[in-house]
């Protein structure tokens, strides 16, 4: 029975019938791949202290407040214009 080559031989076959120049762009595309892993699994510990942080200032508290104020005339307006579409 033929032994079937593995992904990895397949690649380093294939990286024997490359130019400099193709070895160095494939070079570069496993550079990026390391450095998306790395950036996916590092802890975001330092984005989360920041999220906490900007969460708990007192300009965001204003923010959430004049939203949900924002919210409850808008909800108010469209109760009252659905009530006088209604008597008409």
């Amino acid at each position: 029975m033929a032994r079937r080559i593995t992904e990895r031989q397949r690649l380093a076959l294939k990286l024997e019938h490359l130019s400099e120049t193709e070895v160095h762009e494939v070079l570069d595309y496993i550079s990026i791949m390391e450095s998306m892993r790395r950036a996916t699994s590092l802890p975001a510990t330092w984005e989360d202290e920041l999220v906490s942080l900007l969460a708990d200032s007192r300009e965001n508290e204003r923010a959430r407040q004049a939203f949900e104020w924002e919210s409850v005339r808008r909800r108010a307006e469209r109760k009252a214009a659905l009530s006088l579409s209604a008597r008409a």
